[in-house]
C-alpha cells in the first residue's frame, strides 16, 4: 500500500474528502473484504482437496494431487486462524485501554 492509497483510506474513515492531487486510483479494499477473501479461498481450497480424494477414490487421479491438495488446503486454514487469532488479540488489546 503506498502513501496516497493510505492517505485515501484515513480521509475515508474520517468522513472527509480525500486530497484532489495525485493520480486517481481504486479505493482499497475494506477489512471485512480481505476477511471475507481470506475465508472465499479456505473454503475454495478445502472443497478443491475434498474433490482431489474423490477423484482419488475413483482412481481419476494420483496421490501427489491429493496431498498437495490437503497441504494447500492445510495452509489455508492455518492463515485464516493466525488471522482470526490477531483480530482477537486486537479487540482484546483496545477493550483494555482506559476510557
Amino acid at each position: 500500500m503506498d502513501a496516497l492509497t493510505a492517505i485515501r483510506a484515513y480521509s475515508a474513515a474520517q468522513g472527509s474528502a480525500a486530497p484532489a492531487s495525485g493520480p486517481t486510483e481504486a479505493a482499497a479494499p475494506g477489512f471485512d473484504d480481505m476477511l471475507a477473501g481470506f475465508m472465499g479461498q479456505a473454503t475454495d481450497a478445502t472443497r478443491s482437496a475434498e474433490s482431489q480424494i474423490a477423484a482419488h477414490s475413483a482412481g481419476q487421479t494420483d496421490l501427489v494431487n491429493v496431498v498437495t491438495a490437503i497441504a494447500s488446503a492445510e495452509a489455508s486454514l492455518e492463515t485464516v486462524v493466525a488471522v482470526r487469532d490477531q483480530v482477537i488479540s486486537a479487540y482484546q488489546e483496545i477493550m483494555r485501554m482506559p476510557i
